[in-house]
């Protein structure tokens, strides 16, 4: 009577009230995959972040770095020197109403102007060497590992090269061969010419 009863009480507990096991997992696996999608997504937004930071500095460096190149070349110090020249002629030949530069206080704008220009180039010359060096550390890496794959690769073929030549040396000669096959006809000659005399002994008999 007792089991009965105990029966009767769970079945006269409402479903809302029972454990739901399996619901219950569910939305923890629910939980679950979710929580992994979001750290996915979250590592690929920081990966985008990071590629578009690099990609903006990279860009940035490119500029500069052409920027120095031209700096280095001739036609940079032609135009800088007419540039130069030009702006000491027109404020020294011209009327003062056109002058924008005195020349009594020696050119205060210009020797400005070339200070800002010199500030500016030593800052992306050394850019420019940092990058080359960054692309000359890169080459020689990859010039290292070439040689060790080339090496091995040597390594390997020396390897076979000498199983082939004990190989080689293992089989026979075309000069053993040639020796064997005399040997074998000089056998033979000589049975054969055993088998004819025992075949006239007989015949005598």
């Amino acid at each position: 009577m007792a089991d009965i009863n105990e029966d009767d009480e769970l079945l006269a507990v409402p479903k809302s009230a029972k454990p739901k096991r399996g619901r219950s997992r569910r939305a923890e696996a629910k939980r679950g995959g979710r929580s992994s999608e979001d750290r996915k997504s979250r590592r690929e937004r920081k990966r985008e972040q990071r590629e578009e930071e690099r990609e903006d500095h990279d860009v940035l460096g490119r500029v500069m770095e052409a920027v120095a190149r031209a700096m280095g070349t001739p036609a940079f110090l032609i135009v800088l020197t007419l540039f130069v020249g030009g702006w000491i002629a027109w404020n020294s030949l011209l009327p003062a109403s056109w002058r924008f530069d005195s020349a009594d206080l020696g050119f205060i704008a210009l020797t400005l102007a070339l200070s800002l220009q010199a500030s500016y180039a030593a800052p992306m010359l050394l850019l420019a060497q940092n990058r080359q060096d960054d692309r000359d550390r890169v080459q020689i890496e990859q010039d290292r590992q070439r040689a060790e794959r080339n090496t091995a690769d040597l390594e390997y073929l020396t390897r076979e090269i000498v199983s082939m030549r004990m190989r080689l040396d293992d089989m026979a000669s075309k000069d053993f061969i040639r020796a064997e096959l005399r040997s074998l006809l000089e056998d033979l000659e000589e049975r054969e010419e055993e088998q004819g005399a025992a075949g006239t002994g007989e015949r005598r008999e």
